[in-house]
C-alpha cells in the first residue's frame, strides 16, 4: 500500500462515519476496517495509517478520486480558528476533531443520490440507491462503481421504479443522464451561474444545489438552509426554529464546513 499524507488533524474512522451511519453503501463500501471504492474498473482500499491514508492502488488515475472522498479540498486549521469565536461549533470542533465531510467525486453521482434523498430517510434513500448500483453500477471486489451516466440514460422509469424510485424521481434521474448539460464543466463556474444551469433540469431544485455545492464541489459558502436534519440541528445547538437561510451569514465564511459539523454533531448526539 501507498501512503497518502493527509494534514492533521485527521480522523479517518470519523471522516468515514457516514458510509456506515444508514447501512452499507455500496459506492463506498466499509469492509473490514477499510474503504472500498472502484476507480477507472479497479477497486481501491483506502485505511488508517500514520500519517495519513495507505491506499491500494494508488495513481495519477485514483488519487484525484481519494482526494475528493477524503475531502481533502477542505482547509480545516481556518475553519477551526473561526470556530473560536462561536460557543457551539468550539463545542463540536472539539468533540468532532479531525473530521473531514466526505464528497462525492463525480457530479452525476451527487445529484442522483440528492434525488434518490429528497423527502425520505436516509436510511430508505441508501436502499434505494443500492439497488440502482447493483442494477447499473459494475462491480469490483466488494464495492460497485457508480453507474456512468450513458448507461442511465438507456433506462426507463418503469425500471427505476422497479428499484424503488418514485415515477417523479425516475424521471428526474433520467432527465439528468439524458440532458447535454456538462456537469463535469460545473466546477469551472461560480456558485450562481451553476445554480442557474441545474435548476433549469426538472426535479433540481435549491435543496438539491446547496448539497451539489456543498458534497461535490466543497465551495465554503454552501449553506443546505432547506435540509430537514440542518434545521434541526440549528435549532438544537443555537434554539432557531424555522427558516434558517439567513443564520447562515453568521457562519460566513464557512457554512459549508459549519453544516458538516452541526449535522454529524446532532446526529452522534454532542451535547447542544
Amino acid at each position: 500500500m501507498t501512503l497518502l499524507v493527509v494534514p492533521e488533524p485527521y480522523d479517518f474512522e470519523l471522516s468515514t462515519e457516514r458510509f456506515r451511519a444508514f447501512g452499507p453503501d455500496l459506492a463506498n463500501l466499509w469492509h473490514e476496517g477499510g474503504l472500498h471504492r472502484v476507480v477507472g474498473g479497479r477497486e481501491v482500499r483506502i485505511e488508517a495509517a500514520p500519517g495519513g491514508v495507505d491506499i491500494e492502488p494508488l495513481d495519477a488515475g485514483v488519487e484525484p478520486v481519494v482526494r475528493s472522498l477524503l475531502a481533502l479540498p477542505f482547509e480545516l486549521a481556518p475553519f477551526y480558528a473561526f470556530a473560536e469565536s462561536d460557543p457551539v461549533l468550539a463545542r463540536l470542533v472539539h468533540g468532532l476533531r479531525g473530521l473531514r465531510p466526505p464528497l462525492a467525486p463525480d457530479p452525476f453521482e451527487s445529484l442522483v443520490t440528492s434525488i434518490s434523498a429528497q423527502q425520505v430517510s436516509l436510511f430508505a434513500a441508501f436502499a434505494v440507491r443500492n439497488r440502482f448500483l447493483e442494477r447499473y453500477g459494475e462491480r469490483g471486489e466488494h464495492a460497485y462503481a457508480f453507474p456512468r451516466r450513458e448507461r442511465v440514460a438507456a433506462a426507463s422509469v418503469e425500471e427505476l421504479r422497479s428499484l424503488g424510485f418514485s415515477t417523479r424521481k425516475g424521471k428526474y434521474v433520467l432527465g439528468i443522464a439524458q440532458s447535454d448539460l456538462d456537469l463535469d464543466g460545473l466546477g469551472e463556474l461560480p456558485d450562481d451561474e451553476i445554480r442557474a444551469r441545474l435548476i433549469a433540469l426538472p426535479g433540481i431544485g435549491e435543496w438539491t444545489v446547496d448539497w451539489f455545492l456543498a458534497r461535490h464541489l466543497a465551495r465554503p459558502r454552501a449553506w443546505p438552509a432547506g435540509d430537514l436534519g440542518l434545521r434541526k440541528a440549528v435549532a438544537a445547538f443555537y434554539s432557531v426554529d424555522g427558516d434558517v437561510r439567513e443564520f447562515g451569514s453568521r457562519l460566513a465564511p464557512f457554512e459549508n464546513l459549519s453544516a458538516h459539523y452541526l449535522l454529524t454533531g446532532l446526529r452522534m448526539m454532542l451535547p447542544a
